[in-house]
């Protein structure tokens, strides 16, 4: 089972060239592969019939990059021409798109398959992946836990090995929390290093799209993918093209890291506590120097997001009224009427619940008292990690304060999601890169993960410090071989 989706990237790409296989034997094992893991329900809209078209097509095609004929699995929130793209809402049910995101047209210039699109929280809201109106998705690791979210189908499709590479997008931490729940590697880019035209957007000014994978290489092989300028997206960076792969293997003796005092407190969950613990010593034995540190309102990052996050959520999904394509509301007097039960029937409850929220944080002098007081302390807290990279390459920490928890146990907990993200809200606020990366298990062989975050642009630093580590751990990270 899974045997082409166990090799490497590196691996699969010499077969492709030697001609040992053919891109079709990727595509059919993959297809074969969600068939055999239809219950952890990672996927709202497949894409089989084009994906053998494109494979077939690709057989008479010289490889030309080392992610040729690779299957990659997108995020449902990404735009995808003639490819359902639902963002996991009743209210986009129908919707087709009649153009691709940027990140799309890079993935297709390079020949690589796009399989379907991944099971998410509804319009990226929440931490479990449980508000999807196509229902929650299931952790490989222990079917009865949250895969966490909102990434959580992009995740599991990689953590039970049913493809090799995935997207997901990240406002709070729905690519680095589900990561760590399922013992992957995710990254957060730096903000403007990806574009994000054709992401239905939640929060503009803390969306990022981001690879998800296997592991720290395969990681920043797929960054190299989707990164660059893009004129579609205003927030795009000029900043040039790079190899992130080439710093992976370099030593890190000179290496000085901060680990905020807040990311070892009692919050954390002692087992995680523990795992960070050996991770240190990993690093002190490598010649690197940890020194603990103050970052300013780091325990504010929960209000933070709520006020910014939902009141630009507010503002982005007011173009959802049934008018110009998506669902509509059948029955109805008037005009408003017709938006009203829209809006209402369309929307799932966590989605509603946000969009109130953020509508009364931005109405009238509400404005003033919520949202542009949120903008001032976020611009300080971004200060604050600033001045933590003038003397330090890179910060450390856990992903989560605990491991992934039971299905439902804290759906009806409207603070609860909001909560698991307490880690991960940071570094969207100050828009630095991040990513997620597995430590080990605790006690019932769930996946532990840790963060690594580095100052703008800084990304091959991050994958320098991530494969050292990985590499020293040497992990088993299939599910499909755990310990029973």
């Amino acid at each position: 089972m899974n045997k082409l989706m166990d090799l490497t990237i590196i691996e699969i790409n010499n077969k492709l060239k030697n001609k040992e296989i053919k891109p079709i034997d990727l595509v059919l094992e993959v297809f074969d592969n969600i068939e055999k893991n239809k219950e952890l329900n990672c996927f709202i809209s497949l894409n089989k019939e084009e994906a053998i078209i494109k494979a077939r097509q690709l057989e008479h095609v010289e490889v030309d990059n080392i992610l040729f004929a690779l299957p990659i699995v997108i995020k449902d929130n990404i735009i995808t021409a003639n490819l359902r793209t639902t963002a996991a809402s009743k209210i986009l049910d129908n919707f087709i798109p009649i153009y691709d995101a940027a990140v799309i047209k890079k993935i297709k210039a390079k020949n690589m398959i796009i399989i379907g699109k991944a099971n998410m929280d509804e319009f990226a809201m929440g931490s479990s992946n449980q508000t999807s109106y196509y229902g929650s998705v299931l952790n490989p690791w222990n079917k009865k836990l949250v895969s966490g979210g909102s990434s959580g189908g992009s995740a599991v499709a990689i953590s039970a090995r049913i493809a090799p590479l995935a997207l997901g997008t990240d406002t709070g931490g729905s690519i680095r929390q589900p990561s760590a729940f399922t013992g992957i590697v995710g990254l957060k880019p730096t903000y403007g290093r990806v574009s994000r035209y054709g992401l239905i957007a939640f929060a503009s000014s803390l969306d990022h799209i981001g690879p998800m994978t296997r592991n720290v290489f395969e990681n920043a092989l797929l960054l190299n993918v989707i990164s660059g300028h893009d004129v579609n997206d205003a927030t795009s960076s000029n900043k040039e093209c790079e190899d992130f792969t080439r710093l992976i293997g370099h030593d890190i003796s000179n290496f000085k890291i901060a680990i905020p005092n807040y990311y070892m407190s009692t919050i954390i969950d002692e087992e995680i506590r523990g795992k960070m613990l050996n991770v240190i010593k990993i690093i002190e034995n490598k010649g690197g120097t940890i020194v603990y540190v103050d970052i300013d309102y780091i325990d504010y990052s929960v209000p933070l997001y709520q006020i910014i996050a939902l009141g630009e959520a507010s503002s982005n999904l007011a173009r959802f009224d049934g008018i110009r394509y998506g669902y509509q509301a059948k029955q109805y007097i008037s005009i408003d009427e017709m938006y009203e039960k829209t809006r209402s029937e369309g929307f799932g409850e966590e989605v509603k619940r946000r969009l109130m929220i953020g509508a009364y944080v931005l109405s009238g002098e509400n404005a003033n008292h919520y949202y542009n007081k949120a903008l001032k302390i976020r611009n300080a807290m971004k200060k604050s990690f600033d001045s933590i990279f003038e003397n330090y390459d890179l910060i450390i920490g856990p992903t989560t304060t605990s491991v992934a928890y039971e299905l439902s146990s804290e759906y009806n907990d409207e603070l609860k999601s909001f909560f698991d993200d307490i880690l991960t809200i940071p570094s969207n606020m100050s828009g630095n890169p991040t990513i997620s990366m597995p430590i080990g298990f605790n006690k019932n062989n769930l996946p532990i993960g840790m963060q690594i975050t580095a100052n703008y642009f800084e990304e091959a630093k991050i994958y320098q410090l991530a494969s050292l580590i990985e590499s020293e751990l040497n992990l088993e990270l299939n599910p499909n071989k755990k310990e029973v």
